[in-house]
């Protein structure tokens, strides 16, 4: 299959055109990430709290920012979750202390803030829509009202299995408004709810996750993915250089740096944070740059053996023609799925697939637009230098002639 057949596209001819481009993406990338005080790391890498919670009702952010102000968190982060309609928030403390302990309260002062607006049963009772089927069951065992009902242990468990699947199927999302709405499940007489009630509180919200990342390991997590990143990069330089020359390996390397750069840069202008799934996406996006300018390197090589009275500029221009419809069915097909991820995978995977999407874009853009660019300048370059010493060899060979000539 092929997109292209026989094309015949100027790409060495366009280069000041790419450079211009390249410089222009790689300084606004950088802008950007300067702009935003620097790259935005996610919870895995600075450290801290973040509580994932679902509302019944859609939640207020200026009341909630308000609301953890007064307990003293007002550098507090709340970010939507999914889409609006689904009443989900992000809250995010971050790293304010190195002790383990620390992190801990700020996630009870995040909690007793929500219950304290939201209400919690007087008697100090357990939010229903937080609890499991087993401390379901258990507390329903010692209610006075199943007592007298008579049910056994085993009874009870199978009720209150029954309750949480009702709770936790995904048009209720883990949260029920009332305790009538159990009314329907199969096994529930009005002694189970008369039993809820006498050991649940029913609130507005529910702790849907909690994540607690200590300094230490934050750290530890910034230091290896550094260490990933520039290991990649550095294994493919000496590849390539192993399998071409050490030109090719050090212009896919400079192709990888320019989509790093630009891909990081896209992160910050539309305020995603880099998390331990965005440095996979970046590692990611290393591997598939660096396979599509494998595929041209190798064309180059091939044809300089082929076409040895021929320039560099049009070998190169020649090769990246020959391999272009290879390169779009690889990274479109792969493209097409990161870009279905990004549009329906949802929002844990967001991040992940916004940076394959630009990246596969830019990584396709730069095996031509600068390793290949590089390469051939390079070639230019030397090229001109062994010509410029020819020709002084000529000179003095024929300014010697002159001289014996003289001579005799």
């Amino acid at each position: 299959m092929e997109f292209f057949r026989n094309p015949s596209i100027d790409w060495l001819g366009k280069k000041w055109y790419f450079i211009a481009v390249s410089l222009l993406l790689s300084t606004v990338g950088v802008f950007a990430v300067v702009i935003k005080g620097g790259a935005r790391f996610g919870l895995d890498f600075r450290g801290g709290t973040q509580v994932h919670v679902k509302f019944q009702n859609t939640p207020a952010l200026d009341r909630m920012r308000a609301l953890l102000q007064e307990r003293g968190l007002g550098s507090s982060t709340l970010q939507q979750y999914g889409p609006a309609e689904d009443n989900e928030i992000l809250i995010g403390l971050d790293l304010v202390s190195t002790n383990e302990a620390d992190l801990d309260a700020g996630r009870r002062t995040i909690v007793e803030a929500l219950e304290g607006e939201f209400g919690v049963a007087a008697g100090g009772k357990r939010n229903w829509n937080e609890v499991g089927s087993a401390e379901t069951a258990s507390q329903l065992s010692e209610s006075s009202a199943l007592i007298s009902a008579g049910l056994s242990l085993a009874q009870v468990e199978e009720i209150a299995r029954s309750l949480v699947a009702f709770r936790d199927a995904p048009e209720r999302g883990g949260l029920v408004s009332s305790f009538d709405e159990l009314q329907s499940v199969q096994g529930v007489t009005p002694a189970v709810i008369a039993g809820l009630g006498e050991k649940f509180a029913i609130t507005g919200f529910t702790i849907r996750n909690v994540e607690i990342v200590g300094p230490k390991v934050g750290a530890a997590l910034r230091k290896q993915a550094l260490n990933a990143t520039l290991l990649g990069l550095a294994s493919m330089l000496v590849y390539i250089a192993f399998r071409f020359e050490w030109i090719y390996g050090v212009a896919a390397v400079v192709a990888l740096l320019h989509d790093l750069m630009i891909a990081v840069g896209f992160l910050a202008i539309f305020d995603y944070e880099i998390s331990l799934t965005v440095i996979a996406a970046l590692l990611t996006l290393v591997g598939f740059s660096v396979n599509d300018t494998i595929v041209i390197f190798d064309r180059i090589r091939e044809n300089l053996k082929l076409m040895r009275r021929a320039g560099i500029e049009e070998i190169a221009t020649l090769s990246i023609n020959q391999t272009l419809s290879r390169t779009i069915i690889t990274s479109g097909t792969a493209f097409i799925t990161v870009l279905t991820l990004f549009l329906f995978g949802g929002e844990v995977l967001r991040g992940f697939a916004f940076t394959l999407v630009v990246g596969f874009i830019v990584g396709s853009y730069s095996s031509i637009a600068v390793a290949s660019t590089m390469v051939v300048s390079w070639q230019n370059y030397m090229n001109r230098g062994r010509k410029g010493v020819a020709r002084s060899v000529e000179q003095e060979s024929g300014n010697s002639k002159v001289r014996a000539g003289a001579k005799a």
